[in-house]
């Protein structure tokens, strides 16, 4: 069956990656609704999102948020709604099912949380899978390549057993081998270590960061709390959503569901280079989270000068000193050379999600406090 499928020579476009700058993934405007005898439910909702080259992304969400569904869509196992995903310059959502079997095993390495090897193929055999679906090398390269593959992940000694015949971990280890048999530049991972005890999930967890020295993308779906915090950013996924991830940096004490709440209230603003965003002694009036570029922090010294006390970039925020101590601005905040992006809470829409948060709450207070002393401790340092 598989040779007959092979002669219909599928004509499959040839996905051109884009440079470092551009993402690699792109998501735009997404919808995934399921029907059934109850009526229609939407997992998915308006999702937009980027991964970029060389990005080691963790997707994370309570179950049931849609985390497990978005990796499907970029995967090709399911179809949206509605919306656009772009691999490369490749439209996904519009290939044929003929053409994304074939695309998929050339341009994406799939990882899943129970291995899915063919049990009565050898590993060997399981590794070189895809290269004979995508009739990719030669067969003697195949087999090479895949004894090669096995080497790395440390499993060359067992290339002749069947599945059944390794523990779990080592599935998982021939499971990542198979994924890369093609060299894949995107690596997709829905909880590769949900069935692992903790030392193993920390083998895979680490060869996954090889693979990204080497080049790979990895968008990987994950419960573990432990490897999120690891991983080079999160997506956060609440009722079919997605969080803010400079909600999330800033404020990770917010519930899922209040963090969803805060990132619809965000407004974004653009600031040119120098130019002033808070000025000193004026009411403050918004908290600002900087999602590009930096801003400079400035304090006037008790002679009249004004210094310049720390620079902050993306992912940390300010304006938080104003708002919870009730005070003009303590410093002159402006954009630095190159400009700087911020998305921004006024204070109402600040202080209603505090109201619903005491852990935040309280957090901010303690920051509030040490910035200022920490701010007050530089310019006074100056003076030296």
């Amino acid at each position: 069956m598989l040779t007959s499928f092979l002669r219909k020579k599928v004509e499959v476009p040839v996905m051109h990656l884009a440079d470092d700058n551009q993402p690699i993934v792109r998501i735009r405007d997404l919808v995934k609704t399921y029907s059934s005898s109850a009526g229609d439910f939407t997992v998915l909702k308006n999702i937009q999102v980027d991964f970029y080259p060389g990005e080691f992304v963790g997707v994370i969400g309570k179950s049931g948020s849609g985390k497990s569904t978005l990796i499907n869509m970029i995967t090709g196992i399911d179809r949206p709604t509605a919306g656009e995903i772009y691999v490369g310059d490749i439209p996904v959502h519009s290939l044929t099912e003929n053409e994304m079997a074939i695309w998929r095993g050339r341009n994406l390495g799939i990882v899943f949380q129970f291995f899915q090897l063919l049990p009565m193929l050898s590993l060997l055999e399981n590794v070189m899978l895809p290269m004979d679906f995508c009739n990719m090398f030669t067969l003697p390269e195949r087999r090479e390549r895949a004894m090669d593959l096995l080497r790395m992940v440390e499993m060359e000694d067992h290339a002749f057993k069947l599945p059944s015949a390794i523990s779990g971990g080592q599935q998982q280890r021939v499971a990542i081998a198979r994924a890369l048999a093609n060299d894949p530049p995107v690596i997709v991972a829905d909880e590769p270590t949900g069935n692992l005890d903790s030392k193993t999930a920390e083998a895979v967890f680490a060869m996954f960061e090889q693979l990204i020295e080497r080049g790979k993308t990895i968008v990987m779906v994950t419960h573990d709390s432990s490897l999120a915090k690891r991983v080079s950013r999160t997506v956060l996924i609440a009722d079919g959503e997605v969080v803010n991830e400079y909600v999330f940096r800033a404020m990770p004490t917010l519930t899922h569901q209040q963090m969803l709440h805060a990132s619809k209230e965000l407004e974004t603003m653009d600031f040119e280079p120098g130019q002033v965003i808070m000025r000193e002694s004026t009411p403050g009036d918004h908290f600002y989270i900087i999602t590009e570029g930096e801003v400079e922090i400035g304090l006037r010294r008790p002679d009249g000068v004004d210094v310049v006390v720390t620079r902050l970039g993306a992912g940390k925020y300010f304006g938080e000193i104003e708002l919870m101590q009730n005070r003009n601005s303590v410093a002159t905040v402006r954009a630095s050379a190159h400009g700087v992006k911020v998305a921004a809470l006024d204070r109402s829409d600040f202080e209603e999600i505090l109201k619903d948060s005491e852990i935040t709450r309280n957090a901010m207070e303690y920051n509030a406090s040490k910035h200022l002393q920490e701010n007050v401790t530089m310019r006074d340092g100056e003076l030296q």
